[in-house]
């Protein structure tokens, strides 16, 4: 609208003050017509998961990522509590391309320490288990080496229970970690492990005995190597779990007429 002098007069009058619009000047002609300087680009890094706004944004971009941006992710992740009380992640040892797979619960005091899964007795044992089969976690050719991780990448204080919470936090990184490997077998050890790939609250020594699907990946539950150290009359349970995993890998591995 266009004021009239007479209107400015009264709103002057009503205390009201017009905003007038700054008239810029006139550039010269070779100025007017120079094109501003484009900044270059700079790549910016894409945000870490652990700071995505939404849980679903932050399983998307794990999800997207390498092995090395996945190191990575888990390395600096504070999306839990636990990230206050660890002295620091346990990612996961083995071969990338593994057939085998051992999943396990959660980081221990020794874990913890060494920042490897499955350490001290109970690790112990589980190389002798792996040793019976042929299979290590050395070097070795993917039939031989297994690739070894936890639900949780942190050790819980005390070595106390993972919450539903620290799991579901977690999660995306295993399933990232399993996308990657694309294992033949995955072997889920111990109650928390198997709960969370299975989504099943039934007792171990019901679901065991059998071969289950973890995203079309065969999978078999047995105990906990900690567990069978307090329950040595489990291991030839567990030893009949390695030999059912051993004869899926042989089956999956077999060729197809």
């Amino acid at each position: 609208m266009a004021w009239t002098e007479r209107h400015r007069l009264m709103l002057q009058e009503m205390g009201i003050r017009l905003w007038a619009p700054v008239t810029e000047p006139a550039l010269p002609a070779a100025q007017a017509e120079a094109p501003e300087p484009v900044p270059p680009k700079v790549a910016t890094p894409l945000q870490a998961p652990v700071q995505a706004s939404t849980p679903d944004e932050r399983r998307a971009a794990i999800a997207e990522m390498p092995w090395p941006a996945l190191r990575e992710a888990v390395a600096q992740c504070t999306a839990c509590s636990l990230c206050q009380s660890r002295r620091q992640t346990v990612f996961g040892v083995g071969h990338p391309g593994a057939h085998w797979m051992i999943v396990g619960e959660a980081p221990g005091e020794q874990e913890d320490l060494k920042g490897v899964p499955f350490v001290g007795a109970a690790g112990h044992l589980l190389d002798n288990m792996l040793r019976a089969l042929k299979l290590t976690r050395e070097e070795a050719p993917p039939e031989r080496q297994v690739y070894i991780a936890n639900t949780l990448k942190c050790r819980p204080p005390r070595n106390r229970n993972p919450e539903p919470e620290e799991l579901a936090r977690c999660e995306p990184f295993l399933v990232r970690q399993i996308e990657l490997i694309r294992p033949r077998l995955i072997l889920a050890m111990g109650r928390f492990a198997v709960h969370s790939l299975l989504r099943s609250s039934e007792p171990i020594g019901k679901l065991r005995g059998r071969v289950h699907r973890y995203q079309g990946v065969p999978l078999v539950v047995t105990y906990h190597p900690a567990y069978l150290l307090r329950n040595l009359a489990d291991k030839s349970r567990a030893w009949d779990d390695l030999c059912l995993a051993a004869q899926t890998v042989e089956a999956a591995s077999a060729p197809r007429d």
